[in-house]
């Protein structure tokens, strides 16, 4: 191999390289926008269910859930 193909080599090694990297980052990025997607929707299911709660034992105080 001379200099020139060497160097294109090289260069597209490090092409190569560059490319997985962003992928492996996009990937983390991916994930980690669908966990804390994922822990939302948990922590808003658990304040609806927390509110509901506390609604049904207001109903419950004041005879309204019959």
């Amino acid at each position: 191999m001379d200099k020139s193909q060497n160097a294109s080599y090289q260069a597209g090694e490090a092409k190569g390289q560059a490319q997985e990297k962003v992928g492996n980052l996009a990937d983390k990025a991916s994930n980690a926008a669908q966990s804390a997607k994922e822990s939302c929707q948990e922590a808003s299911q658990q304040m609806k269910d927390k509110a509901q709660g506390a609604c049904d034992v207001v109903k419950d105080k004041v005879g309204a859930n019959k």
